[in-house]
């Protein structure tokens, strides 16, 4: 449980500090640190689920481009989580730069907080 209370804190932190520091994703005016959290707990179950049945049905593009398709995905999941909070992702584009700095910024935490 105490690992699961971190991961979502870790979640939680790396996309508020991603929406800090690029504009392209950002939330919505008025948002609180209850909707932070929702973010963070939607993100990892997305996460969790959904990317993983991405990756397994496009296995064949990702082997194709040597890893670098799951980007695209990581993209993918990022605007699925703000057609479903009050995250804000401005397009395609900026979603792929935001889910690229969110993994870095999480990566980060991660080493930090470990």
């Amino acid at each position: 449980m105490r690992g699961l209370l971190a991961r979502l804190f870790l979640n939680t932190l790396a996309i508020w500090i991603v929406t800090l520091v690029y504009p392209g994703v950002r939330f919505a005016p008025g948002a609180g640190l209850l909707d932070y959290l929702v973010v963070g707990a939607i993100w990892g179950l997305a996460n969790a689920f959904i990317r993983l049945l991405l990756l397994l049905f496009t296995l064949p593009l990702n082997l194709l481009t040597l890893g670098l398709f799951t980007l695209v995905v990581n993209a993918l999941i990022l605007l699925l989580v703000a057609q479903a909070t009050p995250l804000e992702v401005q397009g395609f584009p900026q979603a792929f730069v935001g889910a690229l700095l969110l993994s870095l910024v999480s990566l980060v935490l991660t080493w930090i907080f470990n």
